[in-house]
């Protein structure tokens, strides 16, 4: 049995939640868009952009919808290059990932960020080698559909009945359930766990040493 745990990344693995936030202020002063409430901001995360966008302004013409995602593209590479970018692993996270790895789980992502996102972050870190398998919204629909975790499975030879999805809000634990995986939820992100237990979660993690019982 080869055994799969696929983890979220912003709200889970890093808190990113004021990059995202200061990001999307920008996008959406250049697109001439009523900035969104920093708590609306919050529970978009995990979204892919475009489909966070058009959550955060339904009412807008498609031309500045598609203005505010190139901004915020903008803003947020020109913050990472700029060296202000702050994703800080939550506490915890490197000593499980590798606890894990050692009990001989493969671990992977599936995470709204872009493919250029999450490879910075990962490396910035110092974990990316302990992932077989990166999904990411550059090449499949937004959560919750199961694309992302589909082809997770798939890279990593491993059964829908053998894996994990570990997320922090409930477009993580829909699409586990799209794609038949289990489901357990973190405390520390972005969504109430007991958002999470209604949408299917089977439990909600507050530590990552409870995450790790929870998993072994």
């Amino acid at each position: 049995m080869t055994r799969l745990a696929v983890f979220d990344c912003d709200g889970t693995l890093v808190d990113g939640q004021a990059a995202v936030c200061d990001a999307m202020d920008a996008a959406f002063a250049v697109a001439g868009l009523t900035l969104p409430d920093r708590n609306r901001v919050r529970r978009i995360v995990g979204l892919s952009l475009p489909q966070a966008v058009r959550v955060l302004a339904p009412d807008a013409e498609a031309g500045r919808q598609a203005a505010a995602v190139d901004a915020y593209k903008a803003s947020f590479r020109a913050t990472r290059e700029q060296g202000r970018l702050e994703e800080p692993l939550f506490e915890g996270i490197t000593p499980l990932l590798h606890a894990l790895r050692d009990n001989g789980w493969q671990l992977a992502v599936a995470t709204g960020k872009s493919d250029r996102g999450l490879t910075a972050c990962l490396a910035a870190h110092g974990i990316a080698d302990l992932f077989v398998s990166l999904q990411t919204a550059d090449r499949h629909p937004s959560k919750p559909h199961p694309a992302m975790l589909e082809a997770a499975l798939f890279e990593a030879a491993t059964q829908p009945g053998d894996a994990v999805m570990i997320g922090d809000t409930t477009f993580d634990i829909d699409m586990a359930r799209a794609a038949g995986v289990r489901a357990i939820g973190v405390a520390w992100g972005y969504h109430a766990p007991s958002e999470l237990i209604a949408a299917g979660a089977e439990a909600v993690a507050a530590t990552c040493a409870e995450l790790e019982g929870l998993l072994q």
